[in-house]
């Protein structure tokens, strides 16, 4: 613990700083061209280390408590845009013209679903740079070494061969190769692969293995007991063709997440592997030691995660608020005070849940509990 304070605290406040900053930032911009005035935009939660006022009015604030940030609009009763019911109805024309709870369902729609699309733009935005500075390091799906007693090993594997396809779907690198096993499941795999010219399919059953990973730290996952050859390339990216890998490394993010959580929801991975702030700072510190590009690398992949898992369908996400707001459609009606109260609480005590079991599992993965 003493060691995450000391080496993984500033990176975690860069990391987490610039991710909701961004999220922030776009439902911010959507709101102010819909005519909502912005009270409040504030980075972090608590009292306010410092702050200030524009010449709209809203007050830029910034909180002792770096867990993340909200924007408060007009008619707001708290953070999480919930209205303040006795305001709103008490309003007169000029202040409903500017307040988010009159706005239409579809522009409310559209302020909420901006700061995950904020989020998800800035990472391609971020990844678009590094493969245009930087280029792409890839390696051949080709076996370099073969565990013993491992999948691999039983399946048939050999040093040389070039995996080409898994269920049929095309695999281009060992990155694509790794992200498809660690989010198998542990579900039996057809592995087509290239020996010597020749096109071959072998069963593959990935195991639970536990491992070490680049920095030493224990993880659990999804392994056949292969790794790559030593050779690589470093692929160049144009401007244009950098816009669409950067769009796709996002979309494969994107998948990968919800494909994870399906196989959370249908009990083939573990609760253990989801994390919350405290592993969120320790992974910061460890991929700063890395260099900067890998630290931008892992703010574009905070990025799209915190964007994802706004749009659940919980209240008090956007994604809950994007729910609402359809059934209000549907209905041609608002829902009632106290349908929005029991929503909110309802969420919030999701939302809180949530993050006690992510902090506990952090907790368990710095080993605290021995």
């Amino acid at each position: 613990m003493i060691d995450w304070l000391a080496n993984g605290l500033l990176p975690f406040l860069v990391v987490l700083t610039i991710v909701v900053f961004v999220h922030e930032l776009g439902h911010y911009w959507v709101a102010r061209r819909c005519g909502v005035h912005v009270e409040t935009f504030s980075i972090g939660f608590g009292p306010e280390i410092f702050g200030w006022h524009d010449k709209n009015g809203t007050r830029w604030r910034v909180a002792w408590i770096p867990l993340g940030g909200y924007v408060k609009f007009f008619g707001d009763a708290d953070a999480a845009s919930a209205p303040d019911a006795d305001r709103v109805a008490g309003m007169s024309a000029e202040e409903q013209a500017k307040s988010y709870h009159y706005k239409s369902p579809l522009q409310r729609m559209a302020i909420a679903v901006a700061g995950p699309v904020a989020n998800f733009i800035f990472a391609v935005m971020v990844f678009w740079g590094l493969m245009v500075s930087y280029g792409e390091v890839q390696r051949a799906a080709t076996v370099g070494s073969v565990s013993d007693g491992s999948a691999a090993q039983e399946a048939g594997l050999v040093i040389g061969d070039t995996v080409v396809a898994i269920d049929g779907d095309d695999i281009d690198t060992f990155a694509d190769l790794h992200q498809y096993i660690s989010l198998s499941g542990g579900q039996t795999m057809m592995f087509t692969i290239d020996r010597n010219g020749a096109l071959r399919d072998l069963q593959v059953t990935p195991k639970r293995v536990m491992r070490e990973d680049p920095f030493g730290n224990e993880m659990e996952g999804w392994l056949v007991g292969i790794t790559s050859s030593s050779d690589y390339t470093v692929k160049r990216f144009g401007p244009i063709e950098g816009v669409g890998a950067a769009s796709e490394r996002v979309g494969g993010i994107i998948t990968g997440t919800l494909k994870f959580v399906w196989q959370l929801v249908a009990g083939r991975e573990s609760a253990d592997q989801l994390g919350g702030p405290i592993r969120i700072a320790t992974m910061s510190a460890d991929v700063a030691q890395l260099g900067i590009a890998s630290l931008v690398s892992f703010i574009a992949l905070i990025s799209v995660s915190i964007g994802l898992i706004n749009l659940f369908p919980i209240p008090m996400l956007d994604g809950g608020h994007i729910l609402l707001y359809t059934i209000e459609l549907v209905r041609g009606k608002p829902l009632s005070d106290r349908a929005l109260e029991m929503a909110y609480r309802v969420g919030f005590a999701m939302v809180g849940g949530l993050m006690i079991f992510a902090t506990f599992n952090d907790l368990v993965y710095l080993k605290l509990f021995g």
